[in-house]
């Protein structure tokens, strides 16, 4: 479909260059080629046209399909990042589940273990922490569905 508009373009273009390219159209059928068939002047504009388009509606595909759906990804864990708070339970990307006991500027304490022992304490990156748990276990004796 575009390349048709493409090639629409063209012909519009070489029809208005007037008797240069009736000419040349001429020359173009008396040569011929060697099914017989017109040989065609694209003209300089159109020709960058054909080459540039294809490009840009890549360029367009790819901004669609990835650039933007990550960016929303990205912007959507920074403000997970932020949003910790103490009293959290997180999961870091190693698979460890514990609860955030402190946050410094970039780095985050969590206590890992049962409650009724004494908890083991990890000290990680901020950027370590995959996900927030929806639900936060403030009493042993409920069971959670």
């Amino acid at each position: 479909m575009i390349m048709n508009w493409l090639f629409g373009i063209t012909s519009a273009m070489a029809e208005a260059t007037g008797d240069a390219g009736a000419a040349a159209g001429d020359a173009g059928v008396a040569a011929g080629t060697a099914a017989g068939e017109a040989v065609a002047e694209i003209s300089p504009v159109a020709a960058i046209l054909q080459m540039v388009l294809p490009l840009v509606l890549m360029g367009v595909v790819f901004y669609f399909m990835l650039i933007r759906p990550q960016r929303k990804k990205d912007k959507k864990v920074k403000e997970m990042l932020d949003n910790l708070k103490h009293g959290d339970r997180v999961t870091t990307i190693g698979g460890i589940y514990g609860t955030i006991v402190g946050i410094k500027d970039e780095t985050i304490t969590l206590a890992i273990g049962q409650k009724n022992a004494q908890p083991t304490e990890m000290t990680v990156a901020r950027w370590a922490i995959r996900q927030v748990e929806e639900v936060s276990v403030e009493n042993d004796g409920e069971i959670l569905a």
